[in-house]
């Protein structure tokens, strides 16, 4: 099964980050069958960020693909860069800031628990 290109989507101040984010699902709901929230890329633009949150009955992986930036790991910032992965696991917090002068773009894995 191929699934075309989606619609990308531009969400501002999510979770209370900076800036706006721009989301491009890679598979639809009807294929993850509540498996899971989410599979797509995420593109920070400079200066832009995900603000810190709480995940809550899922869990969360980012893997960066292009890019830099610092990821808030429970309150520890740590630097990241392209190939590195985060793993946040349920009831723990995370966040996500473009920090560098060109794009950070990462895909997102939300699966429920």
């Amino acid at each position: 099964m191929l699934i075309k290109k989606q619609e990308i989507i531009r969400a501002e101040k999510k979770a209370g980050g900076k800036g706006h984010i721009l989301i491009e699902n890679l598979i639809t709901p009807a294929e993850m069958k509540d498996k899971c929230q989410m599979f797509a890329k995420v593109t920070l633009e400079p200066g832009c960020s995900l603000g810190y949150h709480q995940h809550k009955g899922n869990n969360e992986t980012y893997h960066i693909i292009a890019g830099s930036g610092l990821y808030n790991d429970n309150g520890t910032q740590i630097t990241v860069e392209e190939g590195d992965t985060t793993f946040c696991p349920e009831g723990e917090y995370h966040g996500i800031e473009n920090t560098a002068g060109k794009d950070l773009v990462f895909i997102a894995l939300i699966i429920n628990e």
